[in-house]
């Protein structure tokens, strides 16, 4: 009766470790988001002034290389309505070995 006892406890005890390993891991995930940043994601990362507007000196990265084109109305604010109109970075193939 003893062993019996022994034993359900073990698989409770190791059950119990493997799902809340299983939980902890899914919930940490870091990955990046796939695709394109949302206008929301920039504006969190770029609009230092917090007036709602990513503006050419708040940009950086591909982003401030590319902003006149994106900002194609020309106000030194690039919309969300830009942002989607935006033409799409060119895909590059891996290089083949």
């Amino acid at each position: 009766m003893k062993k019996s006892t022994n034993k359900i406890l073990a698989v409770l005890i190791v059950s119990f470790g493997l799902s809340v390993s299983t939980f902890a891991q899914a919930g940490n995930s870091d990955e990046k988001p796939k695709g394109p940043p949302t206008f929301k994601q920039l504006l969190k990362e770029f609009d230092a002034n917090e007036d709602g507007k990513i503006s050419q000196k708040e940009v950086k990265g591909p982003l401030a290389k590319d902003f006149k084109k994106i900002d194609t109305n020309e106000d030194g604010f690039i919309s969300e309505k830009e942002l989607k109109d935006a033409p799409k970075p060119e895909r590059r193939e891996r290089p083949r070995n």
